[in-house]
Protein backbone atom coordinates (compact mmCIF):
# COMPACT_ATOMS: atom_id res chain seq x y z
CA UNK A 1 0.00 0.00 0.00
CA UNK A 2 1.48 3.30 -1.18
CA UNK A 3 0.56 6.65 0.41
CA UNK A 4 1.67 9.94 -1.16
CA UNK A 5 1.99 12.87 1.27
CA UNK A 6 2.53 16.61 0.71
CA UNK A 7 4.35 18.76 3.28
CA UNK A 8 3.12 21.94 4.92
CA UNK A 9 4.55 25.38 5.56
CA UNK A 10 8.04 25.32 7.01
CA UNK A 11 9.30 22.62 4.63
CA UNK A 12 10.61 25.23 2.16
CA UNK A 13 14.30 26.20 2.19
CA UNK A 14 16.15 28.81 0.11
CA UNK A 15 17.02 27.58 -3.38
CA UNK A 16 15.23 24.22 -3.09
CA UNK A 17 13.50 24.69 -6.45
CA UNK A 18 16.66 25.27 -8.49
CA UNK A 19 17.37 21.68 -9.63
CA UNK A 20 13.75 21.17 -10.66
CA UNK A 21 13.63 24.24 -12.87
CA UNK A 22 16.54 22.94 -14.97
CA UNK A 23 13.97 20.72 -16.73
CA UNK A 24 12.20 22.89 -19.39
CA UNK A 25 8.96 20.93 -19.07
CA UNK A 26 8.87 21.38 -15.30
CA UNK A 27 9.76 25.06 -15.69
CA UNK A 28 6.95 25.67 -18.20
CA UNK A 29 4.32 23.93 -16.08
CA UNK A 30 5.54 25.73 -12.97
CA UNK A 31 5.42 29.08 -14.75
CA UNK A 32 1.79 28.43 -15.67
CA UNK A 33 0.78 27.78 -12.05
CA UNK A 34 2.79 30.79 -10.90
CA UNK A 35 0.92 32.90 -13.45
CA UNK A 36 -2.39 31.65 -12.08
CA UNK A 37 -1.26 32.63 -8.58
CA UNK A 38 0.05 36.00 -9.78
CA UNK A 39 3.44 35.47 -8.10
CA UNK A 40 7.02 35.07 -9.33
CA UNK A 41 7.33 31.67 -7.66
CA UNK A 42 10.44 30.70 -9.65
CA UNK A 43 12.27 33.65 -8.09
CA UNK A 44 11.07 32.78 -4.61
CA UNK A 45 12.07 29.13 -4.99
CA UNK A 46 15.57 29.85 -6.28
CA UNK A 47 16.84 33.30 -5.22
CA UNK A 48 14.80 34.52 -2.24
CA UNK A 49 16.17 34.23 1.30
CA UNK A 50 14.66 32.27 4.19
CA UNK A 51 12.89 35.28 5.69
CA UNK A 52 11.20 36.14 2.40
CA UNK A 53 9.85 32.64 1.77
CA UNK A 54 8.71 32.45 5.39
CA UNK A 55 5.92 34.89 4.40
CA UNK A 56 2.68 32.91 4.39
CA UNK A 57 1.54 34.64 1.19
CA UNK A 58 4.59 33.28 -0.62
CA UNK A 59 5.32 29.97 1.13
CA UNK A 60 1.89 28.42 0.64
CA UNK A 61 1.56 28.90 -3.17
CA UNK A 62 5.22 27.94 -3.57
CA UNK A 63 4.69 24.60 -1.80
CA UNK A 64 1.48 23.68 -3.60
CA UNK A 65 2.81 24.54 -7.08
CA UNK A 66 5.98 22.53 -6.45
CA UNK A 67 4.04 19.48 -5.28
CA UNK A 68 1.63 19.52 -8.20
CA UNK A 69 4.26 19.89 -10.92
CA UNK A 70 6.55 17.34 -9.28
CA UNK A 71 3.64 14.88 -9.29
CA UNK A 72 3.50 15.18 -13.08
CA UNK A 73 7.21 14.41 -13.21
CA UNK A 74 6.75 11.37 -10.98
CA UNK A 75 3.73 10.12 -12.96
CA UNK A 76 4.15 11.32 -16.59
CA UNK A 77 0.80 9.68 -17.41
CA UNK A 78 -1.39 10.90 -14.54
CA UNK A 79 -4.15 8.33 -15.09
CA UNK A 80 -1.62 5.59 -14.36
CA UNK A 81 -1.01 7.00 -10.89
CA UNK A 82 -4.31 5.71 -9.55
CA UNK A 83 -3.34 2.12 -10.29
CA UNK A 84 -0.61 2.56 -7.67
CA UNK A 85 -1.67 5.18 -5.12
CA UNK A 86 -3.63 3.73 -2.20
CA UNK A 87 -4.20 7.08 -0.46
CA UNK A 88 -3.04 10.69 -0.33
CA UNK A 89 -2.70 13.14 2.54
CA UNK A 90 -1.25 16.60 3.03
CA UNK A 91 -0.09 18.39 6.17
CA UNK A 92 -1.89 21.72 6.58
CA UNK A 93 -1.58 23.58 3.24
CA UNK A 94 -0.32 20.31 1.75
CA UNK A 95 -3.94 19.15 1.82
CA UNK A 96 -4.65 21.45 -1.13
CA UNK A 97 -1.95 19.72 -3.18
CA UNK A 98 -3.30 16.33 -2.09
CA UNK A 99 -6.86 17.27 -3.07
CA UNK A 100 -5.75 18.44 -6.51
CA UNK A 101 -3.63 15.33 -6.95
CA UNK A 102 -6.69 13.19 -6.19
CA UNK A 103 -8.61 15.20 -8.83
CA UNK A 104 -11.07 16.77 -6.37
CA UNK A 105 -10.16 20.19 -7.73
CA UNK A 106 -8.03 21.30 -10.68
CA UNK A 107 -4.49 22.59 -10.37
CA UNK A 108 -5.71 26.06 -11.32
CA UNK A 109 -8.43 26.01 -8.67
CA UNK A 110 -5.82 24.86 -6.16
CA UNK A 111 -3.56 27.80 -6.98
CA UNK A 112 -6.32 30.37 -6.61
CA UNK A 113 -7.43 28.84 -3.30
CA UNK A 114 -3.91 28.66 -1.90
CA UNK A 115 -3.13 32.22 -2.99
CA UNK A 116 -6.23 33.50 -1.20
CA UNK A 117 -5.58 31.20 1.78
CA UNK A 118 -2.08 32.61 2.22
CA UNK A 119 -3.24 36.20 1.95
CA UNK A 120 -6.17 35.73 4.31
CA UNK A 121 -4.09 33.90 6.91
CA UNK A 122 -1.41 36.59 6.80
CA UNK A 123 -4.07 39.28 7.29
CA UNK A 124 -5.59 37.37 10.21
CA UNK A 125 -2.16 36.89 11.80
CA UNK A 126 -1.52 40.65 11.64
CA UNK A 127 -4.43 41.42 13.97
CA UNK A 128 -2.82 40.04 17.16
CA UNK A 129 0.85 39.11 17.86
CA UNK A 130 0.75 35.31 17.81
CA UNK A 131 3.05 32.40 17.12
CA UNK A 132 3.69 28.68 17.44
CA UNK A 133 6.08 26.56 19.52
CA UNK A 134 6.86 22.86 19.08
CA UNK A 135 6.71 20.85 22.30
CA UNK A 136 9.04 17.88 21.88
CA UNK A 137 8.89 14.92 24.26
CA UNK A 138 7.27 14.86 27.67
CA UNK A 139 4.16 13.03 28.83
CA UNK A 140 1.29 13.61 26.39
CA UNK A 141 -1.35 14.24 29.07
CA UNK A 142 0.95 16.63 30.92
CA UNK A 143 1.80 18.49 27.70
CA UNK A 144 -1.86 18.94 26.79
CA UNK A 145 -2.62 20.00 30.37
CA UNK A 146 0.09 22.66 30.24
CA UNK A 147 -1.26 24.02 26.96
CA UNK A 148 -4.78 24.18 28.36
CA UNK A 149 -3.53 25.90 31.52
CA UNK A 150 -1.97 28.69 29.48
CA UNK A 151 -4.88 29.04 27.02
CA UNK A 152 -2.92 27.59 24.10
CA UNK A 153 -4.21 25.37 21.29
CA UNK A 154 -2.52 22.09 20.26
CA UNK A 155 -2.55 23.29 16.65
CA UNK A 156 -0.55 20.37 15.23
CA UNK A 157 -0.54 16.90 16.77
CA UNK A 158 2.15 15.21 14.74
CA UNK A 159 2.33 11.93 16.62
CA UNK A 160 4.34 10.62 19.55
CA UNK A 161 6.40 13.31 21.22
CA UNK A 162 5.58 16.21 18.92
CA UNK A 163 2.74 18.64 19.60
CA UNK A 164 2.77 22.24 18.34
CA UNK A 165 1.30 24.88 20.63
CA UNK A 166 -0.22 28.04 19.17
CA UNK A 167 -1.54 31.24 20.68
CA UNK A 168 -0.57 34.79 21.60
CA UNK A 169 3.03 35.72 22.27
CA UNK A 170 2.12 36.27 25.94
CA UNK A 171 0.64 32.77 26.21
CA UNK A 172 3.70 31.25 24.56
CA UNK A 173 6.00 33.18 26.92
CA UNK A 174 4.05 31.81 29.89
CA UNK A 175 4.51 28.28 28.55
CA UNK A 176 8.25 28.89 28.14
CA UNK A 177 8.41 29.97 31.79
CA UNK A 178 6.41 26.93 32.93
CA UNK A 179 7.19 24.09 30.50
CA UNK A 180 5.95 20.50 30.89
CA UNK A 181 8.36 18.12 32.62
CA UNK A 182 10.95 16.49 30.34
CA UNK A 183 9.71 18.44 27.33
CA UNK A 184 11.83 20.64 25.06
CA UNK A 185 10.34 23.80 23.56
CA UNK A 186 11.29 25.00 20.08
CA UNK A 187 9.74 28.27 18.81
CA UNK A 188 8.78 27.95 15.14
CA UNK A 189 9.54 30.45 12.39
CA UNK A 190 5.94 31.05 11.37
CA UNK A 191 4.00 34.27 11.11
CA UNK A 192 0.97 33.48 13.26
CA UNK A 193 -1.12 31.05 15.31
CA UNK A 194 -2.29 28.89 12.42
CA UNK A 195 -5.03 26.30 12.94
CA UNK A 196 -6.55 28.20 15.85
CA UNK A 197 -9.49 30.56 16.37
CA UNK A 198 -7.17 33.43 15.42
CA UNK A 199 -7.60 32.29 11.81
CA UNK A 200 -11.42 32.47 11.75
CA UNK A 201 -11.48 35.57 9.48
CA UNK A 202 -9.54 33.59 6.87
CA UNK A 203 -12.08 30.77 7.05
CA UNK A 204 -14.88 33.17 6.17
CA UNK A 205 -13.02 34.51 3.15
CA UNK A 206 -12.17 31.04 1.80
CA UNK A 207 -15.69 29.75 2.46
CA UNK A 208 -17.16 32.52 0.31
CA UNK A 209 -14.82 31.65 -2.55
CA UNK A 210 -15.35 27.90 -2.19
CA UNK A 211 -19.05 28.27 -2.95
CA UNK A 212 -18.10 28.86 -6.59
CA UNK A 213 -15.59 25.99 -6.84
CA UNK A 214 -16.77 22.87 -8.66
CA UNK A 215 -15.50 19.57 -7.29
CA UNK A 216 -15.25 15.90 -8.25
CA UNK A 217 -15.16 12.90 -5.98
CA UNK A 218 -11.53 11.86 -5.37
CA UNK A 219 -9.94 9.17 -7.50
CA UNK A 220 -8.21 7.66 -4.46
CA UNK A 221 -8.55 7.82 -0.69
CA UNK A 222 -8.06 11.29 0.80
CA UNK A 223 -7.08 11.20 4.47
CA UNK A 224 -8.31 14.32 6.25
CA UNK A 225 -6.25 16.40 8.70
CA UNK A 226 -9.33 17.13 10.74
CA UNK A 227 -9.87 13.65 12.13
CA UNK A 228 -7.87 11.17 10.08
CA UNK A 229 -10.99 9.97 8.26
CA UNK A 230 -11.03 8.90 4.63
CA UNK A 231 -13.22 11.34 2.69
CA UNK A 232 -14.76 10.34 -0.64
CA UNK A 233 -17.14 13.20 -1.36
CA UNK A 234 -15.54 16.10 -3.24
CA UNK A 235 -17.65 18.77 -1.58
CA UNK A 236 -16.73 17.41 1.86
CA UNK A 237 -13.03 17.47 0.94
CA UNK A 238 -13.35 21.13 -0.06
CA UNK A 239 -15.31 22.05 3.08
CA UNK A 240 -12.63 20.42 5.21
CA UNK A 241 -9.89 22.32 3.36
CA UNK A 242 -11.63 25.56 4.29
CA UNK A 243 -12.45 24.72 7.92
CA UNK A 244 -9.01 23.27 8.55
CA UNK A 245 -7.48 26.76 8.47
CA UNK A 246 -8.81 27.36 12.00
CA UNK A 247 -8.82 23.73 13.20
CA UNK A 248 -5.93 21.66 14.60
CA UNK A 249 -3.99 19.39 12.25
CA UNK A 250 -4.42 15.85 13.59
CA UNK A 251 -1.54 14.25 11.72
CA UNK A 252 -1.40 11.63 14.49
CA UNK A 253 -4.85 10.40 13.40
CA UNK A 254 -3.78 10.47 9.74
CA UNK A 255 -0.88 8.19 10.66
CA UNK A 256 -3.28 5.87 12.50
CA UNK A 257 -5.43 5.63 9.39
CA UNK A 258 -2.41 4.86 7.22
CA UNK A 259 -1.54 2.07 9.63
CA UNK A 260 -5.13 0.78 9.54
CA UNK A 261 -4.93 0.70 5.75
CA UNK A 262 -1.81 -1.44 5.90
CA UNK A 263 0.57 1.14 4.43
CA UNK A 264 3.96 -0.28 3.43
CA UNK A 265 5.46 2.76 1.69
CA UNK A 266 5.12 6.53 2.16
CA UNK A 267 6.49 8.92 -0.45
CA UNK A 268 6.74 12.62 0.41
CA UNK A 269 6.57 15.17 -2.39
CA UNK A 270 9.13 18.00 -2.51
CA UNK A 271 10.36 19.82 -0.56
CA UNK A 272 10.48 16.53 1.33
CA UNK A 273 11.88 15.32 4.63
CA UNK A 274 9.59 16.52 7.41
CA UNK A 275 6.73 14.04 7.02
CA UNK A 276 8.92 11.05 6.22
CA UNK A 277 10.88 11.83 9.38
CA UNK A 278 7.69 11.76 11.45
CA UNK A 279 6.57 8.55 9.73
CA UNK A 280 9.83 6.77 10.51
CA UNK A 281 9.33 7.46 14.22
CA UNK A 282 5.62 6.65 14.32
CA UNK A 283 5.23 3.77 11.84
CA UNK A 284 8.01 1.30 12.47
CA UNK A 285 8.71 -1.01 9.54
CA UNK A 286 7.08 1.27 6.95
CA UNK A 287 9.45 2.30 4.17
CA UNK A 288 9.71 5.99 3.33
CA UNK A 289 10.99 8.01 0.39
CA UNK A 290 11.72 11.75 0.60
CA UNK A 291 11.62 13.14 -2.95
CA UNK A 292 13.86 16.20 -2.80
CA UNK A 293 15.54 16.53 -6.21
CA UNK A 294 14.75 15.40 -9.77
CA UNK A 295 17.73 13.04 -9.89
CA UNK A 296 15.74 10.82 -7.50
CA UNK A 297 12.80 10.39 -9.87
CA UNK A 298 13.76 6.98 -11.26
CA UNK A 299 14.24 5.61 -7.75
CA UNK A 300 10.96 7.22 -6.69
CA UNK A 301 9.10 5.52 -9.54
CA UNK A 302 10.64 2.18 -8.54
CA UNK A 303 9.50 2.83 -4.95
CA UNK A 304 5.94 3.51 -6.17
CA UNK A 305 5.93 0.36 -8.30
CA UNK A 306 7.14 -1.70 -5.33
CA UNK A 307 4.46 -0.50 -2.92
CA UNK A 308 1.69 0.53 -5.31
CA UNK A 309 -1.78 -0.96 -5.51
CA UNK A 310 -5.08 0.47 -6.68
CA UNK A 311 -7.36 2.00 -4.03
CA UNK A 312 -10.39 0.44 -5.77
CA UNK A 313 -12.17 3.76 -5.36
CA UNK A 314 -12.37 5.04 -8.92
CA UNK A 315 -15.81 6.39 -9.79
CA UNK A 316 -17.30 4.99 -12.98
CA UNK A 317 -19.57 7.27 -15.01
CA UNK A 318 -22.73 5.29 -14.31
CA UNK A 319 -22.50 4.76 -10.54
CA UNK A 320 -21.10 6.13 -7.31
CA UNK A 321 -19.74 4.40 -4.24
CA UNK A 322 -20.24 5.28 -0.59
CA UNK A 323 -17.13 4.38 1.40
CA UNK A 324 -16.19 3.95 5.04
CA UNK A 325 -14.61 7.00 6.68
CA UNK A 326 -12.52 4.89 9.05
CA UNK A 327 -11.78 1.54 10.64
CA UNK A 328 -14.45 -0.14 12.77
CA UNK A 329 -17.67 -2.12 12.69
CA UNK A 330 -20.33 -1.07 10.18
CA UNK A 331 -23.95 -0.95 11.33
CA UNK A 332 -26.57 -0.49 8.59
CA UNK A 333 -29.35 2.03 9.17
CA UNK A 334 -32.77 0.39 8.95
CA UNK A 335 -34.24 2.91 6.50
CA UNK A 336 -31.32 2.50 4.11
CA UNK A 337 -31.33 -1.29 4.33
CA UNK A 338 -35.00 -1.50 3.40
CA UNK A 339 -35.01 1.08 0.60
CA UNK A 340 -34.23 0.77 -3.10
CA UNK A 341 -34.00 4.52 -3.75
CA UNK A 342 -32.08 6.73 -1.33
CA UNK A 343 -32.59 10.48 -1.14
CA UNK A 344 -29.49 12.70 -1.24
CA UNK A 345 -27.99 12.93 2.24
CA UNK A 346 -29.56 9.70 3.50
CA UNK A 347 -27.74 8.18 6.49
CA UNK A 348 -26.89 4.62 5.44
CA UNK A 349 -25.36 3.60 8.76
CA UNK A 350 -22.44 4.24 11.09
CA UNK A 351 -18.94 2.97 11.70
CA UNK A 352 -18.24 2.23 15.36
CA UNK A 353 -14.67 2.11 16.68
CA UNK A 354 -13.10 2.15 20.11
CA UNK A 355 -12.72 5.93 19.72
CA UNK A 356 -16.10 7.06 18.37
CA UNK A 357 -19.12 6.36 16.18
CA UNK A 358 -19.23 8.09 12.78
CA UNK A 359 -22.36 8.40 10.67
CA UNK A 360 -22.09 7.55 6.97
CA UNK A 361 -24.28 9.34 4.41
CA UNK A 362 -24.96 8.96 0.70
CA UNK A 363 -24.46 12.62 -0.28
CA UNK A 364 -25.67 12.20 -3.86
CA UNK A 365 -28.42 9.67 -3.23
CA UNK A 366 -29.50 7.29 -5.95
CA UNK A 367 -30.78 3.82 -6.83
CA UNK A 368 -29.24 1.05 -4.77
CA UNK A 369 -27.21 -1.23 -7.04
CA UNK A 370 -25.72 -3.46 -4.36
CA UNK A 371 -24.57 -3.49 -0.77
CA UNK A 372 -20.90 -4.44 -0.59
CA UNK A 373 -20.90 -5.16 3.16
CA UNK A 374 -23.35 -6.58 5.69
CA UNK A 375 -24.49 -5.31 9.06
CA UNK A 376 -21.79 -6.00 11.66
CA UNK A 377 -18.92 -6.35 9.18
CA UNK A 378 -15.51 -5.03 10.11
CA UNK A 379 -14.49 -2.33 7.62
CA UNK A 380 -11.29 -0.46 6.83
CA UNK A 381 -10.79 3.23 5.93
CA UNK A 382 -12.05 3.93 2.42
CA UNK A 383 -13.63 0.48 1.98
CA UNK A 384 -16.61 0.62 -0.41
CA UNK A 385 -19.89 0.02 1.42
CA UNK A 386 -22.62 0.67 -1.14
CA UNK A 387 -22.89 1.16 -4.90
CA UNK A 388 -25.53 3.58 -6.24
CA UNK A 389 -26.82 4.81 -9.58
CA UNK A 390 -26.78 8.63 -9.09
CA UNK A 391 -30.12 10.40 -9.01
CA UNK A 392 -28.99 13.94 -8.08
CA UNK A 393 -26.93 15.73 -5.45
CA UNK A 394 -27.76 17.01 -1.99
CA UNK A 395 -28.38 20.74 -1.81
Amino acid sequence: MLVIVAPGQGAQTPGFLGPWLEDPTFAARFDWLATVAGLDLAHYGTEADAETIRDTRIAQPLLVATGLVAALELFPHPADAFSQIGAVAGHSVGEIAAAAGARVITAEQAMVLVRERGRAMADAAAVTPTGMTAVLGGDRAEVLGALDRHGLTPANDNGPGQIVAAGTTEQLAALAADPPTKARLMPLSVAGAFHTHHMEPAVGHLAALARSVSTHDPRTRVISNRDGQVVHDGRDVLARLVGQIASPVRWDLCLETMEDLGVTGILEMPPAGTLTGIARRALKGVETFALKTPDQLDDARAFCAKHGESSEMETAPTWRMVVSPGKGTFHVAGAARDGDLLAPGTVIGEVASSRDRTGVTAPHGGQVVEWLVEDGDLVSPGQPLLRLHPQGAAS
